[in-house]
């Protein structure tokens, strides 16, 4: 029988000890503040963009919303960025994506203080990511190596497959099990003989953005299967990128979609805000 990994509980048990270290810092005199940028009205980033407020008055936090219409100008986009940026009641900006296609995501991502960049998207923090230095880490791969350490699965010395190469999970999460010693291969959508690849891992990462890709024949008995995908089948069912159904009797450990990876991801994001804070104010 497999292990379900918890991700709600795990969440919950993080936001728990972030909400102790708020209440500490808000005795010292010190509040802190997310500031959350949303363009247009996408119904899905209006979910995305009210939990996150959500989870900051949770927490303690206060948090602080510009929404623009969707033809907002990526000039005056940059503006508000700045703004904030050079607001010291501001610990952490975060821009809503996907963006409209007249706006340079790019441009957008880099326009943001890296110490502010509680997305971890930033090239500062992605290249101190790299070389093992101080930063703000992307959200859903730092909370993946949560989830390990907190079920007390052992990543040292282990083959670990990351099927995914995204800047926001892919890419990130390799570089994370490598740091964490794991020996790590990398694949992808051109990558051959995948189901071969996917069966020498001790641990499974699938980050491939379609339902239910992975089967049994991907895997490799008593493996590790993290579930990082997120769909909305017919029926509004939700399922991940591995069919859970084929998978969960042959490995030893498995996320749930719902309740794995997602619940993480915005945990990790209230920690990045703690942390910003910490380095704003020299903690």
């Amino acid at each position: 029988m497999a292990k379900l990994i918890d991700g709600k509980a795990i969440a919950q048990e993080i936001k728990d000890e972030l909400m102790q270290e708020i209440a500490s810092m808000k005795e010292r005199g010190i509040e802190g503040a997310l500031a959350v940028i949303q363009v247009g009205s996408d119904p899905a980033s209006t979910v995305y963009v009210s939990n996150k407020k959500k989870a900051c008055e949770a927490l303690g936090l206060r948090s602080e919303s510009c929404e623009f219409p969707e033809d907002v100008t990526e000039e005056a986009l940059l503006k508000k960025i700045h703004e904030y940026n050079h607001n010291p009641r501001i610990d952490g900006i975060l821009v809503q994506l996907p963006l409209p296609s007249h706006i340079d995501e790019k441009k957008v991502i880099d326009a943001i203080e890296p110490t502010k960049d509680v997305d971890g998207f930033h090239p500062l923090n992605v290249g101190a990511l790299l070389i093992g230095e101080k930063g703000l880490i992307s959200c859903t791969p730092a909370g993946v190596i949560e989830l390990f350490k907190r079920s007390g699965i052992e990543i040292a010395g282990k083959h670990c497959v990351v099927i995914g190469r995204s800047n926001i999970v892919g890419k990130p999460m390799a570089v994370l099990m490598l740091r964490e010693n794991a020996t790590v291969t990398i694949a992808h959508s051109k990558t051959k003989n995948l189901e071969q690849i996917c069966r020498n891992a001790d641990i499974l990462i699938a980050a491939v953005g379609k339902p239910k890709m992975i089967k049994a024949s991907y895997i490799k008995e008593g493996a590790v299967v993290i579930d990082v995908g997120i769909h909305r089948l017919e029926g509004k069912k939700l399922c991940g990128d591995v069919d859970f159904d084929e998978v969960e009797p042959l490995v030893s450990a498995i996320t749930p979609v719902p309740g794995g990876v997602g619940p993480m991801t915005i945990a990790m994001l209230m920690n990045n805000v703690v942390l910003a804070m910490k380095e704003h104010y020299g903690l």
